[in-house]
């Protein structure tokens, strides 16, 4: 799974967002290391529809522009805890050597 997929599936795990949403929590998720752009966003999000790992879940009308709403789905919640789950191994891994190195 890439970082932006990853980020954008973690911004999706707390409530649905419009896409500018998106960006702004991916952004701040990231701590600023990651900026999407809008492109980028909308072929992350229709690969996530496509996997059947999001879906849009409304439109709204807001100050005359279409907002389109996506949540993740229950597969979506899967893929990310295990990824979270990966991740973490890998970074348990990584500190173990680091640490028998003294470098942690």
């Amino acid at each position: 799974m890439s970082e932006q997929v990853f980020l954008v599936l973690t911004a999706l795990a707390e409530e649905p967002l419009h896409g500018y949403a998106i960006v702004r929590a991916v952004d701040g998720l990231s701590e600023g290391r990651m900026r999407l752009r809008v492109g980028t966003l909308y072929g992350v999000l229709d690969r996530l529809v496509a996997e059947g790992l999001a879906e849009r879940d409304r439109e709204e009308v807001h100050q005359g522009r279409l907002r389109r709403y996506y949540r993740l789905t229950d597969a979506g919640v899967r893929a990310l805890s295990a990824e979270v789950a990966r991740l973490s191994a890998n970074v348990r891994a990584a500190s173990s050597v680091l640490k028998a190195r003294g470098a942690l």
